[in-house]
């Protein structure tokens, strides 16, 4: 049977918020899925993923979910912590997905940010799926602690942060917020900043 939890070395190398992660192809995809009933949250499912020949770890996710027959007046919040930030048309099929079953909501952290060098439709996927209503963060020490002790093979070791994890995680956070942040706020502050004089 496979193993539901990561190796440590996999981790490491995949979740590190690098600002330059060459060479990082894969992306890996932890989810915790818990069914809300008024107070009370249960936990359902927990585990790992990781894209397959052709197919993103996104997709998958979708897939795995899809067929659960998931009882529509119940309300399901579904967890992602994810090595790489959804592309554009992974962001377009979560949304899609997301509309069209409203008692899911989903919570995106992501170790980093994903831009296609060809290509700058990221952001705006990012855009979009957070108009469907998905939160989307990028991963903290709290979330690196967390996922640790959830998804890794940790053998009672204590998670450690790298060096840099903190800035590059403050760096990416407000990338992050410079995409979501509609564009009229930001029209908006160049406006008052003007006014003031900066």
């Amino acid at each position: 049977s496979r193993s539901l939890l990561m190796k440590r070395k996999l981790f490491l190398y995949n979740f590190k918020n690098l600002r330059w992660a060459k060479g990082r192809r894969e992306t890996y995809l932890c989810y915790v899925v818990k069914r809300r009933d008024s107070a009370t949250s249960c936990s359902m499912d927990f585990g790992y993923l990781r894209n397959k020949m052709g197919c993103h770890v996104e997709v998958l996710f979708l897939r795995y979910i899809s067929a659960w027959d998931l009882d529509p007046g119940r309300c399901y919040r579904i967890t992602w912590f994810t090595s790489w930030s959804p592309c554009y048309d992974c962001a377009r099929h979560v949304a899609d997905f997301l509309r069209a079953y409203p008692n899911l909501t989903l919570r995106i952290f992501a170790a980093r940010l994903y831009f296609c060098e060809d290509r700058k439709a990221e952001p705006e996927g990012l855009r979009r799926l957070h108009r469907a209503g998905a939160q989307i963060a990028i991963m903290t020490f709290k979330d690196y602690f967390y996922c640790w002790n959830t998804f890794v093979e940790n053998r009672e070791k204590t998670f450690e942060a790298w060096e840099g994890l903190h800035e590059n995680s403050v760096h990416l956070s407000r990338k992050l917020r410079r995409i979501l942040l509609p564009l009229y706020e930001v029209d908006d502050l160049r406006d008052a900043f003007k006014t003031l004089g900066l």
